[in-house]
Parts: C-alpha cells; structure tokens; sequence
C-alpha cells in the first residue's frame, strides 16, 4: 500500500490500514509497531501526526539512489553529496519535528553512476553509514545475503565495503 505503483491509496485508506494492524499488535504484545512511509510523490512526514497519537511506533523510510533519472545521472561524488546533504538534511528534519522514531529499513550499497570503481562504493557506502547511523530506530540493509553484490550485507561486509563498528 506504500508503493509508488500504488497511487490510489489514499493517507486516509493508509492510515486506516495502520490503525487495524495497530490494534491487533496491541492486543499481544507492547512491542514498537513499524509503519513504512509511502515512497514517490508522498509527504515523508504525513504519519508524523498519526504516529504521534499511537504509543510505541517507528517510522521507516527506504533510502535508495536509484530508480529515478535524477540518480542515473548522478556522477559516483553527486550521489555521495546527495547522502551527505539531502538525505542527511532530511533525517535531521524529521528527528527535530519531535516526531517518530525513524527506521532507515531498506538500504543497499548500490547507487545510479554507472562504472564505479571499488573505492567509489566504499566511500559511498560510508557516507550512507556516516548519515544513516543517525537513525532514531537504527538502520536495516535490504538484504543479509543475495546474490547482487551490493545488495548483500554479507559480501559488502566480506569484501570490506561495509565496516561495522560492533559495540
């Protein structure tokens, strides 16, 4: 219901939906309930009010610079500056909102430049790493292990693209 390719879902339908699911969560457990912001065209800050109203909620928002012209036209430094300006200007945003938590849940160490050399992905993905670390509710990488490289936390962390400082 939060995809692009679903446009017809209102904040109204959405909401709803969260709520329904809320409740249910609510009647075995007191654990954070995760609801997912809409990608594309949405306000990223629509279920900042709604969130408010419940007790225990995470928002999470999935950060990729890719699938859009804007990425694919990026040189490997853009897409970098882009994390460390756009995407770390956003997160300061909705953390000083007093708003939810907030989830980076789905990320990967892929971006749109094409050709980019290793060091290139290392320093793109620390600066993912450097902003995304700043995350309220923490960060969750889009998958452990698959079979495209940069998409898999394993390989990035085997092949030294992801340095994890584990406390």
């Amino acid at each position: 219901m939060n995809e692009p390719w679903a446009p017809d879902v209102t904040l109204d339908t959405l909401t709803k939906y969260y709520k329904a699911g809320y409740d249910a969560i609510r009647k075995h457990t007191n654990a954070y309930v995760i609801l997912s912001a809409r990608l594309g065209p949405a306000d990223p800050k629509e279920l900042f009010l709604f969130a408010r109203s419940l007790n225990r909620v995470a928002i999470d928002v999935h950060w990729y610079n890719l699938f859009t012209d804007i990425f694919i036209t990026m040189t490997v430094q853009q897409n970098i500056d882009y994390i460390y300006n756009q995407r770390s200007s956003d997160l300061d945003s909705w953390i000083s909102a007093n708003g939810p938590p907030i989830l980076i849940g789905e990320w990967t160490g892929e971006f749109g430049a094409k050709n980019g050399s290793m060091e290139d992905y290392k320093r793109y993905t620390k600066a993912e790493l450097d902003v995304y670390g700043g995350a309220t509710f923490g960060w969750a990488y889009w998958s452990y292990k698959c079979e495209e490289n940069h998409w898999s936390l394993k390989w990035m962390i085997d092949n030294n693209f992801i340095q994890l400082n584990m406390r």
